[in-house]
């Protein structure tokens, strides 16, 4: 395909999840990305299966949650076996019951997550050019220069921002010089997508089985019958690079103890895992996202979910600057604000797999004798299941220490950084129920104010935004009564008291305040966040 263009606001380099979610996001605030990618086309193939609520919750901003959930698959919990023995089992359902939308992980293969970003691309008349290459990047006072070819031609392109989705193996990454620190476990895996006759097998249940001739798990999809496997290839495969299903059916059935038939083998590959990250996250006016920024081991299903986040993170910062509502300073909190996450996310995966992987005597008791004894316990405590499901869903990931926040509330057990809870809402204007992520959909910042208030107090907080943030900030309040209690209970505040909260459009808490004040309010907003004022 043609490529016409000769100078765009933002290259996107990459059209997997985090590439695609970048341009999503864009589109919501009227920028039109160039997005290229050097495959082919979409693929059917996935590496990664489980999406988090955190980003379902995305999704939900975007209008497509509902689609993606109906034909996704909820993961009941997990079973663990060893040598054919049952050793625990962890029930996960209702352990997000209260947090979110979607109390669950949810199956659905990471080409389906494409399809539908592809399709919210298209219906915003946002085109992705497959099979072109990244050639060179040249980085200059302002903008960069990019090259980059397809079958139709060579392009100099000449762009404001770039922005690196492109993979483990990220060509933007390379141009730029980053290193990409880590290393690579000695271990060689499988990854099998197949059709099976298994009565053994939950269907609803992720099923892990440990024993002396290796691991494997396996993972319920959506289709009826249909499970991933991924295991540990036995050492005599190593060196093969034609190693197929067939020959590591064997050892798979010992693993289990039960005879597998396969019905049908829709996707078998090899592989190495790596744990690396990025030295920055930016050069410039060029930014890392996804795996060209971060990989790691599969462990919690976390990987296209980060990147997912990256993207959420960065677009809204990008689009501000864009778009004029937005210093520029911005831009240096998304390596701030996500690097952290990165980093923790590497060392939480990486010690968890190593236990998991370990052959050593004591680790090996502990997983068997131990283990599933933690297991049970923490299956019978709500209260440690909803940790566990806050951790592993990623709605409890924080910016508390970003530069960006200020938090002036007494209230400790939300802050400024935090995700804005889901709270179900009585709406006492339209005489409706929602919730306050719904409140928080449009773009844009969103100031919630809580409390009794006369009628020209709020007038003269609407008249403020109109005449400085319009477009810019969405306002809500709400006044205390007895359907809304719970909310002021959450807040740590009650119905004779007031607080201001600006909520990010990343949902997460910019600022807290138990005063209503328009000065303060302001203040915060142009000199803090950085935001123009109409008309500056």
């Amino acid at each position: 395909m043609q490529i016409t263009d000769k100078h765009t606001k933002v290259l996107i380099v990459g059209a997997g999840p985090s590439g695609l979610m970048m341009a999503a996001q864009l589109l919501r605030y009227g920028i039109q990305p160039l997005i290229i990618d050097n495959k082919q086309g979409p693929t059917s193939h996935s590496n990664a299966l489980g999406v988090q609520a955190r980003s379902l919750e995305i999704y939900r901003q975007l209008g497509v949650a509902d689609q993606v959930v109906a034909n996704g698959k909820q993961a009941q919990g997990v079973i663990f076996t060893e040598n054919g023995e049952q050793m625990a089992s962890l029930s996960l359902s209702n352990a997000g019951v209260g947090q979110t939308a979607f109390p669950y992980i949810l199956m659905y293969q990471q080409y389906k997550n494409e399809r539908v970003l592809l399709d919210y691309l298209t219906q915003n008349i946002c085109t992705v050019y497959w099979a072109t290459s990244l050639i060179s990047l040249t980085q200059n006072a302002g903008h960069t220069e990019a090259i980059i070819q397809n079958n139709e031609g060579e392009y100099t392109i000449l762009c404001d921002w770039v922005v690196g989705a492109d993979g483990a193996h990220s060509t933007v990454r390379k141009k730029l010089g980053i290193p990409f620190t880590g290393d690579t476990y000695p271990h060689y895996f499988y990854l099998a997508d197949v059709k099976l006759n298994a009565p053994f097998l939950d269907g609803n249940y992720v099923q892990l089985y440990l024993g002396k001739n290796g691991i494997s798990g396996f993972f319920p999809m959506p289709e009826k019958d249909e499970y991933r496997i991924i295991g540990d290839l036995p050492a005599a495969f190593e060196n093969n690079d034609n190693v197929t299903l067939e020959q590591v059916l064997p050892y798979l059935n010992k693993v289990t103890g039960y005879p597998l038939e396969v019905v049908s083998n829709i996707w078998f590959t090899t592989y190495k895992l790596h744990h690396r990250m990025a030295d920055i996250f930016r050069k410039q006016n060029c930014f890392l996202i996804g795996d060209a920024a971060h990989i790691h081991s599969p462990v919690g299903a976390q990987g296209m979910n980060t990147g997912l986040q990256d993207a959420y993170n960065l677009a809204w910062k990008l689009a501000g600057v864009i778009n004029g509502n937005l210093q520029g300073t911005i831009l240096n909190t998304y390596a701030d604000e996500r690097m952290p996450v990165a980093r923790e996310l590497l060392n939480t995966t990486d010690r968890v797999f190593n236990v998991v992987m370990s052959g050593n005597w004591l680790i090996v008791f502990f997983k068997k004798r131990v283990l599933p004894h933690i297991l049970h316990y923490l299956g019978k405590s709500d209260k440690l299941k909803a940790f566990g499901f806050k951790r592993v869903s990623q709605i409890g990931i924080s910016y508390r220490d970003s530069k960006i926040n200020l938090h002036l509330s007494n209230g400790e057990k939300i802050k400024a950084g935090d995700r804005i809870p889901y709270l179900e809402i009585y709406d006492e204007r339209r005489k409706e129920e929602t919730d306050l992520h719904a409140w928080c959909a449009k773009p844009g910042f969103t100031l919630i104010v809580m409390g009794r208030f006369d009628e020209m107090f709020l007038f003269n907080i609407a008249k403020w935004i109109t005449n400085r943030f319009q477009g810019i900030l969405n306002f809500y309040y709400l006044p205390p009564s007895g359907k809304n209690l719970a909310v002021f209970e959450a807040f740590e505040t009650d119905p004779h008291r007031e607080k201001a909260i600006i909520v990010r459009p990343d949902m997460h808490i910019g600022y807290m305040n138990d005063l209503v004040s328009i000065a303060m309010l302001d203040n915060y907003l142009v000199n803090l966040m950085g935001v123009k004022v109409h008309g500056s």
